[in-house]
């Protein structure tokens, strides 16, 4: 495991992160949301990622089942994390928000069929 720091764009929120090294291959999900959030998303246990700073900056949105829960910044508006609604013992993260990654490293990320999730049926 090594460990990474996730910020948003205004240095508002910072969250310590326990990654598998190497991380591995990124997903890309075509729900509604994240097809317009665009992010390359990893996984964490939850237990493997702590808000270090700016927890009262951080604000909740939820829709449709409301299981997942997506946090982003609320002073820059960057999405930091989400509670997955297909594992809620695991955080998805933007990737690029990693301070030690570059989008370069997620080329070949994969696509998860988010607009057909067995959790909405």
């Amino acid at each position: 495991m090594t460990l990474h720091i996730l910020s948003c764009h205004c240095g508002s929120v910072k969250l310590h992160l326990r990654l598998s090294d190497p991380i591995g291959a990124g997903i890309l999900c075509d729900c509604s949301l994240c097809r317009r959030r665009g992010a390359v998303m990893a996984t964490v246990a939850i237990n493997d990622l702590k808000v270090l700073q700016g927890a009262e900056n951080l604000t909740l949105y939820q829709f449709n089942t409301e299981t997942a829960q997506h946090y982003f910044c609320k002073t820059c508006g960057v999405y930091t994390h989400h509670r997955r609604r297909s594992n809620p013992n695991e955080y998805g993260i933007n990737t690029g928000a990693l301070e030690d990654t570059t989008p370069a490293d997620w080329r070949n990320a994969e696509l998860t069929d988010g607009v057909n999730h067995p959790s909405d049926k």
